[in-house]
């Protein structure tokens, strides 16, 4: 090797560290995004919180759920009031509203979290068949957000398998989650369960979504199918600008 060669290969390892850079800081952004970030994850916590936290005082059903609705609420008209996207906080209400519904009807207080305990497992389920079945449900998800859609499926196989990965660690993991909480909602102590039901909230979302940020950051970037429709749109523009110029310069001649 010449003096002259290591420049250059020293300028490409730099252009493929940049541009490993990039690709993590995107996926992170992404992440983020599709997620909700630190304030979806508070939002997802604190109705929960609220309700334990009320329940394990006086041991007031009525008073535990009113206060966890009501504060969900509050969040969604927060982020109304700040123009803010509404997505996560108003997921949080309706998991928040199903649980008070099973709760009023029961009379038991561990139905309050019944609704998103199912909602879990099916979701750990459908992560796990969507993978085996060659679609996996984290590409549906962040395909749009990384403006690549569907092309993985089919023109990008290095992310597919990526998607593929990421998916099956969710669904494990919400299924690991779902052996601890099923057994404690049958067995366990009321206030107990739900202590526990907390504690579990946020760790195993980000274990997952870390798994994720590690399989994707490693994939080959994804194929902006935005950008390639706009091109092409652009391009056709371009022909039929230079068509008309063709013909309007024969009819002159």
């Amino acid at each position: 090797m010449t003096s002259l060669d290591k420049p250059t290969d020293q300028g490409t390892t730099d252009r493929e560290t940049d541009q490993e850079a990039d690709s993590r800081a995107v996926t992170e952004a992404a992440l983020f995004e599709a997620f909700g970030g630190v304030r979806g994850m508070v939002e997802t916590v604190v109705p929960g919180l609220l309700f334990v936290t009320i329940f394990t005082i006086n041991k007031d059903l009525h008073m535990a759920a009113i206060a966890a609705l009501a504060v969900s609420l509050v969040l969604v008209a927060v982020r109304l009031v700040m123009k803010d996207t509404v997505k996560h906080a108003f997921s949080g209400v309706f998991g928040v509203a199903f649980g008070v519904v099973f709760a009023m009807m029961t009379g038991n207080a561990k139905d309050f979290y019944l609704p998103g305990m199912l909602y879990t497992l099916g979701l750990a389920l459908a992560y796990i068949i969507t993978a085996l079945a060659g679609v996996p449900l984290i590409g549906l998800i962040l395909g749009p957000v990384f403006k690549e859609n569907l092309s993985w499926r089919t023109r990008n196989p290095g992310r597919k398998k990526a998607y593929t990965k990421a998916s099956w660690a969710w669904g494990l993991i919400l299924l690991a989650k779902c052996a601890i909480l099923f057994p404690l909602y049958w067995w366990g102590d009321t206030t107990q369960f739900g202590w526990v039901l907390i504690a579990l909230k946020i760790p195993p979302f980000l274990l997952a979504v870390y798994l994720t940020w590690v399989f994707l950051a490693k994939a080959p970037a994804p194929i902006d199918v935005f950008a390639e429709m706009e091109a092409e749109e652009n391009a056709e523009k371009e022909r039929k600008a230079a068509a008309g110029g063709q013909g309007q310069h024969r009819r002159e001649v």
